[in-house]
C-alpha cells in the first residue's frame, strides 16, 4: 500500500513553501503594505517559489510573526501534485499552522482525497483530521467505488512514521478491510507490520487464508512470516528470510505444516539459495530444494518452484576464474544431489539423474593471434544413484574425461569457414562390473569437421514493402570413427532433439559418455527478408538435410541408421504488418512420406491488450497437442459508478488439448475487469498431475489502482501461460510492501 503514504504525507508538499527558501514572486490585482509591516495581496493572487505555485483570493504576510495566511480558494501546485482548500495559515519560522478543508491529488499515483483539517505542529510533525484517499473520481455522481478513510492521521517525519487511527477501506460502500491503528513509513524505507491477506482456493487444500507479517530486521535483512489456515489440512506457516551482505546474499523459503489432517503427518518444503565470494575471487553458492514426501508436489504445486517438480535439485558449488599462459578459464567444484518424488502408479515412475558426489573440473580457452581457438575441459565426477534407487543394471562409479576442441574460424562479409578437431577422452572406474565384466575402461574418440557458408543479398519488395533478401547456404562435413561404447556406463549422455541446432551438431548426443560415429554431410540454406533501415527481420525460411556417407551404428534410438538421406527439416517465420506473427518447423520423412514432428505457431495481436495465439505440436506415435491462448476485450461500458469512467471486461486464458487422448490436459480461464480506478480478476487454473489426477484452483484479486492488490495474485500465472499477455496497468517501480496495521 505504498501509495497511501503519498496521500497522507500532504504536509511535506505544503511545507515546501517554507523550506525551499528560494526567491518568491507574487502577482495580484492589488498589493499593499509598508516597510517592515504586513503585506497584503488581493484578487487573483499568485505566489511562485521554484516548482511551487500558490493561488488564492487573498494573501497576507506578516514579517513580525513570519506568518503567511491565504484565504478564499487556496490552490497549490507542485511537481504535478495539486492541493486546494478554503484557508491556509502557516508560520514560516516554526512551521506551525493549519489548512482547512484540503483536497489533494498526487500525480504519481493518480489518486487523492480530502480532509477536514491539517494541523501543522512543527517542521517534523503534523496531523490530518478525517482524511480520505481514492483513485476514483469525485465528480458528484455518487461516492467513489473504493475509499480509504481514517479518523486521524499523525505524521512524524523525524521518526519516519505515520499512524492512522480508525482506518477503513470501503468498496462500493461495503467495508472490506479495517484497522484500529495503521502504521506506515513516510519514505521508501521499509517498516515492520502486517500486510494485506492472501486468499487461495483449490481442490487439495480447500480455502487457504494467509496474513503475512513483514519484519524489517535491518537495512540488509528482512523476513516475511505468514500464518496460514487451510480448511482441509489445518494450520501452516510460510517463512521467507532474505539477507544481503557485502560479500554474500541469499534467501530461505520454508513452508511447514505441523499436522496435515488429510495425510495424518507433518509436512514441509524448503528452498535455500545462497551466493557469496571468498578472498582471491572464489565464488560459491548453494541452491537446494527439498520436500517432506513424494506427494508434496501434487498437494502444494505452487510451493515447489522447480521446472521439474518431481526432480528437486540440491547443489553446492565453488568456482575460481583464472587467466594465465594465454588462457582464460574457470576452475570449479560442485556437489549435486537429487530428490526424486516417486509415484504410486508404476506407469508414472521416473528415473532420476545420477548424483555427482563430487564434480571437479577445469575449463579454459585460448585465442591465438592468427585467429585459431583452443577450448579445453576436464572433469572428475563421482556418480552415485539417488536415495531409494535400487534399479538393477544401473552402475555407479567414477569418471574422468577430457574434451578438447581446436578450431580456426575465418569470416568476411560474404563467407565464413570453420575447420575444427575435437577429441573426447574418458576413463571409467565402476563399483559394479560392466556388461563385459570389467570395472576399468578407457576410450578416446576424435572428430574432424568443417563448417562453412555463404551470404548473398539483394533488394526486393513484398506486399509493397521495400526489403533486403539474403540467401545463406551452409555446408558441414563431419567424420567420427567408430568406437565400441555399448559396454561402457552411461552416466549423463542423452539424444538430442531434431531441430535447427542439433542437425548441425557433430555429435548426436548431449553429454560425455556417448559419441556417435559419423561420416555425413549436412546441407542447408536460409533466406531472410530484412528491413534495410532498421535491420529487423520480417520473414525467414530455411531447409536442411543430412546425407549419410556410411551407416551410423551408434544412435540415440539404439538402432543403426542405414538411411542415406535423413529427414528434411523445414522452418520459417514471418511478422506481417505487426499484427500477425507466424513461426513453424516441420520434420518430414521422405522414406515414409509423412511428417514425423511439427511445431506450428500463429499469433494475432492487432493492438494493446488484444492477442490470440495458437500452437500445434505433433510427435508421431507419441503426442499431438493444440494450444490456444488469448487476452481479448469482450465487453465495454461507457460509464461506471463512482466516477471511474468507462469499464472494460477482458477474457484471458489458455487451453492445452490433447488430440491423441481427446481431452484437455491443462487449462487456464479467467476474466479481468478494468473499471479505471479498480481492476478485478478471477482466474481458474487446472493442472494435470497424473493420468486421472489434477489440481484445480481459483484465483481472485481486487486491485485498487493507486493503493494495493488484495486476494490471491494471478498475474504471474497469466504472464507465464499466455503468450503476449500484458498488464492492464503497467507496474510501477518495485518497492517493498507496506504493512496494513499494527
Amino acid at each position: 500500500m505504498r501509495s497511501l503514504l503519498l496521500a497522507l504525507s500532504l504536509s511535506s508538499g505544503l511545507l515546501a513553501l517554507a523550506q525551499e527558501r528560494a526567491p518568491i514572486g507574487v502577482h495580484a490585482d492589488r498589493i499593499s503594505g509598508q516597510t517592515d509591516g504586513p503585506t497584503q495581496a488581493e484578487g487573483n493572487v499568485e505566489l511562485e517559489q521554484g516548482p511551487l505555485k500558490l493561488r488564492a483570493d487573498r494573501l497576507r504576510y506578516d514579517p513580525a510573526t513570519d506568518r503567511v495566511r491565504a484565504i478564499g480558494t487556496v490552490r497549490i501546485d507542485r511537481l504535478g501534485d495539486r492541493y486546494s482548500g478554503s484557508e491556509l495559515d502557516l508560520g514560516l519560522s516554526n512551521l506551525d499552522g493549519y489548512f482547512l478543508s484540503p483536497e489533494y491529488f498526487f500525480a504519481r499515483s493518480q489518486a487523492g482525497g480530502r480532509a477536514d483539517r491539517i494541523h501543522f505542529i512543527d517542521s517534523k510533525r503534523s496531523e490530518l483530521i478525517n482524511a480520505s484517499y481514492t483513485s476514483c473520481g469525485l465528480d458528484g455522481s455518487g461516492g467513489p467505488a473504493w475509499l480509504l478513510s481514517a479518523d486521524e492521521v499523525k505524521l512524524d517525519f523525524e521518526a519516519n512514521e505515520g499512524r492512522a487511527e480508525g482506518a477503513v477501506l470501503r468498496f462500493y460502500g461495503v467495508p472490506i478491510l479495517a484497522a484500529p491503528v495503521l502504521s506506515f513509513p513516510l519514505t521508501d524505507e521499509r517498516k515492520s507490520g502486517w500486510l494485506p491477506p492472501s486468499i487461495n482456493l483449490d481442490n487439495r487444500t480447500g480455502l487457504e487464508v494467509g496474513v503475512p507479517y513483514y519484519w524489517n530486521m535491518a537495512p540488509n535483512r528482512d523476513a516475511t512470516l505468514t500464518p496460514i489456515v487451510m480448511s482441509r489440512r489445518g494450520l501452516a506457516a510460510d517463512v521467507e528470510f532474505r539477507y544481503l551482505e557485502p560479500r554474500h546474499s541469499g534467501e530461505i523459503d520454508l513452508r511447514w505444516l505441523p499436522y496435515d489432517r488429510v495425510e495424518d503427518r507433518a509436512r514441509w518444503g524448503l528452498h535455500l539459495r545462497h551466493a557469496g565470494e571468498l578472498p582471491r575471487g572464489v565464488r560459491y553458492g548453494v541452491d537446494a530444494l527439498g520436500v517432506s514426501d513424494d506427494r508434496y508436489w501434487k498437494d502444494f504445486a505452487r510451493a515447489v518452484p522447480s521446472p521439474t517438480p518431481r526432480l528437486l535439485s540440491q547443489q553446492l558449488r565453488a568456482e575460481q576464474p583464472f587467466a594465465g599462459w594465454g588462457f582464460d578459464g574457470l576452475a570449479y567444484a560442485r556437489l549435486q544431489h537429487w530428490q526424486v518424488l516417486d509415484d504410486v502408479d508404476p506407469s508414472a515412475a521416473i528415473i532420476g539423474p545420477y548424483q555427482r558426489s563430487p564434480q571437479l573440473g577445469l575449463r579454459a580457452q585460448q585465442r591465438g593471434a592468427a585467429g585459431w581457438q583452443l577450448a579445453l575441459e576436464t572433469e572428475f565426477n563421482r556418480f552415485t544413484r539417488p536415495a531409494g534407487d535400487a534399479r538393477i543394471g544401473r552402475l555407479s562409479g567414477a569418471r574422468w574425461h577430457a574434451l578438447a576442441t581446436a578450431s580456426w574460424p575465418w569470416r568476411n562479409a560474404y563467407a565464413w569457414l570453420t575447420p575444427a578437431l575435437t577429441v573426447n577422452a574418458a576413463s571409467y572406474h565402476t563399483d559394479q562390473p560392466m556388461a563385459d565384466g570389467r570395472r576399468h575402461a578407457m576410450r578416446t574418440i576424435p572428430t574432424v569437421w568443417v563448417d562453412g557458408g555463404l551470404r548473398f543479398e539483394r533488394d526486393t519488395r513484398f506486399l509493397g514493402r521495400a526489403l533486403r533478401q539474403t540467401l545463406e547456404p551452409r555446408l558441414q562435413v563431419v567424420h567420427t570413427p567408430r568406437r565400441e561404447q555399448s559396454t561402457l556406463p552411461n552416466f549423463d549422455a542423452a539424444g538430442l532433439d531434431f531441430n535447427t541446432v542439433s542437425i548441425y551438431s557433430p555429435n548426436a548426443f548431449a553429454g560425455i559418455d556417448r559419441v556417435s560415429d559419423a561420416q555425413h554431410v549436412t546441407v542447408g540454406a536460409t533466406s531472410r527478408w530484412l528491413d534495410p533501415a532498421t535491420g529487423t527481420q520480417a520473414m525467414h525460411a530455411g531447409v536442411v538435410q543430412r546425407l549419410l556417407l556410411r551407416d551410423q551404428l551408434l544412435t540415440p534410438e539404439g538402432v543403426a541408421d542405414t538411411q542415406r538421406v535423413s529427414d528434411v527439416l523445414l522452418f520459417g517465420g514471418a511478422a506481417i504488418a505487426s499484427r500477425w506473427t507466424l513461426d513453424g518447423a516441420i520434420q518430414y520423412s521422405p522414406n515414409l512420406d509423412r511428417t514425423m514432428r511439427s511445431v506450428l505457431t500463429a499469433r494475432y495481436s492487432p493492438g494493446p491488450l488484444r492477442t490470440v495465439s495458437a500452437s500445434y505440436r505433433l510427435v508421431r506415435s507419441a503426442s499431438e497437442q493444440l494450444d490456444v491462448g488469448w487476452q481479448w476485450p469482450v465487453w465495454r461500458r461507457l460509464a461506471s459508478p463512482g466516477g471511474c469512467g468507462s469499464g472494460e471486461l477482458f477474457s484471458v486464458g489458455r487451453l492445452n488439448y490433447s488430440l491423441r487422448d481427446s481431452r484437455i490436459t491443462d487449462s487456464l480461464v479467467g476474466v479481468e475487469y478494468d473499471a479505471g480506478c479498480w481492476i478485478g480478476r478471477v482466474v481458474a487454473e487446472r493442472l494435470s498431475t497424473g493420468r486421472s489426477e489434477a489440481t484445480t484452483r481459483l484465483l481472485f484479486q481486487l486491485e485498487l489502482v493507486g493503493l494495493s492488490r488484495l486476494g490471491s495474485n494471478p498475474l504471474q500465472v497469466l504472464k507465464d501461460n499466455i503468450p503476449g499477455y500484458r498488464l492492464l496497468r503497467e507496474e510501477r517501480e518495485s518497492t517493498p510492501p507496506l504493512p496494513v496495521y499494527d
